[in-house]
């Protein structure tokens, strides 16, 4: 059995089996719906090469994830690094469309109303921060 194999589990993903990754099959599902994503990456070792990738822009990074027990895309927008909005999702076109769309300037309410799995993640202040 493969890395990629082992890493993801044929049963659950075996289209991003086929793909090499989870970034491999991001890239290909954005091209093939002509989506425009930024950047697609993934970390260079570990298991974490096939099972999370991240889509850049100038606006933030979209982190994307895979489920271990059952198939779902976990998605986080994060500017600065701080996380913004998140939300699963079981259908890997929909992941890139909320990518394509953040990227293109979509405020953070646009996409919870387009794509209802998505929220708003609420930015409390910490201790001693001025509210």
């Amino acid at each position: 059995m493969s890395d990629v194999s082992t890493a993801l589990g044929v049963r659950l993903y075996p289209d991003l089996v086929e793909r090499g990754g989870l970034a491999s099959g991001l890239g290909a599902t954005a091209a093939q719906h002509q989506l425009d994503v930024g950047r697609v990456s993934a970390p260079e070792q570990g298991r974490s090469r096939f099972t999370c990738a991240e889509l850049t822009s100038e606006r933030g990074t979209v982190c994307v994830g895979l489920g271990s027990q059952a198939r779902y895309f976990m998605i986080d927008i994060r500017v600065a690094g701080e996380v913004q909005a998140r939300g699963d999702c079981t259908d890997l076109v929909q992941v890139v469309q909320v990518a394509a769309a953040w990227r293109a300037g979509a405020t953070l309410a646009d996409l919870t109303t387009r794509f209802p799995f998505m929220e708003r993640v609420t930015v409390r202040p910490t201790v001693g921060q001025a509210q």
